[in-house]
């Protein structure tokens, strides 16, 4: 038996995208032990995966601290990994590989990089949907693939039985007008008028509501849905991933919730600007779609209710 390692630091989206590379990645190896190197905010999520045998902590300090990279050098190192699949495929897992791998060809160190086509250019591979690039570097690794492309992220599900009494939730639909303070870009400013349109049509056949992250909590006031919290704190990531697979409709900005409604199955919406394409972020599924705009600020409250109605049923 011998070990392997993955690389996948965030973000909590990109996680769900690489369910399906990680499940491949296991499937392709059942006498090998599954290894994760993660950070902080992932370490109990990836614990309930059970392909995963261990999750190793990258606390990400800089790179000149020359301490902290001995320590966990060392940490690695003891596992003896026999081959790392770096499905971070950032500057600072290639900084690693050059430290762990130096030599390493994509035998040993498979990643974006090592398995680049021939004649193409690495910005422009990158331009590629995430997903056909992950199938692309699993299969130049030498792996067959059956799952990459449709990532499947039901494994990070929980009980909420206790929530959804505690809420009465029954029939809602759930709404992420957030986004990260840097990325206002991607939000969509006509939440509370796509909310009016749902009231008004639907009455109390569906509950409205939102699921805010730590930062997003004062914001969340400013919407006119019940935020889901607990003790006034946000719900983890395996409640929010069952609360969002068992809703009746998600409508999301282009944020983690919305690639985590995608892979759970669950039916919904999630609205692009010009920051980056469906597309190339592979959120589209049989049940998710998206509406892809130049300017968010031109994308009426009415046209997104005219989706929700198409496909809520």
């Amino acid at each position: 038996m011998s070990n392997i390692l993955i690389i996948k630091h965030g973000s909590l989206g990109d996680i769900a995208q690489a369910s399906g590379a990680i499940q491949d990645i296991y499937q392709n190896h059942p006498n090998d032990q599954i290894h994760i190197l993660t950070t902080q905010p992932y370490v109990q999520l990836f614990k309930k995966n059970p392909m995963i045998c261990n999750v190793i902590l990258d606390k990400r300090l800089s790179r000149l601290n020359l301490i902290y990279l001995y320590y966990l050098i060392k940490n690695i190192k003891k596992f003896n990994f026999i081959k790392v699949f770096d499905l971070q495929n950032s500057s600072r897992s290639m900084f690693y590989k050059n430290i762990f791998f130096p030599m390493a060809n994509y035998q040993v160190w498979s990643s974006s990089s090592t398995t680049l086509p021939k004649n193409i250019d690495k910005n422009d591979f990158d331009k590629k949907p995430v997903l056909d690039r992950f199938d692309h570097q699993l299969k130049t690794s030498g792996l067959k693939t059956l799952n990459t492309l449709k990532p499947d992220f039901n494994w990070a599900c929980e009980d909420i039985d206790a929530i959804k009494k505690k809420f009465d939730l029954k029939k809602y639909i759930i709404l992420f007008p957030f986004c990260s303070e840097h990325l206002t870009i991607k939000k969509w400013p006509f939440f509370n008028n796509l909310i009016k349109l749902i009231s008004d049509k639907f009455y109390n056949q569906y509950q409205i509501v939102t699921a805010p992250g730590p930062s997003e909590i004062k914001e969340a006031n400013s919407f006119n849905a019940k935020p889901i919290l607990i003790d006034n704190k946000s719900i983890n990531i395996s409640q929010l991933a069952t609360l969002i697979k068992d809703s009746s409709f998600i409508v999301a900005n282009d944020t983690g919730p919305a690639h985590m409604a995608a892979h759970l199955g669950a039916k919904g919406l999630s609205l692009f600007g010009k920051h980056t394409s469906a597309y190339k972020v592979s959120i589209e599924r049989d049940n998710f779609k998206a509406i892809q705009v130049a300017d968010l600020n031109n994308l009426t409250a009415e046209k997104v209710f005219e989706q929700l109605i198409l496909n809520i049923n």
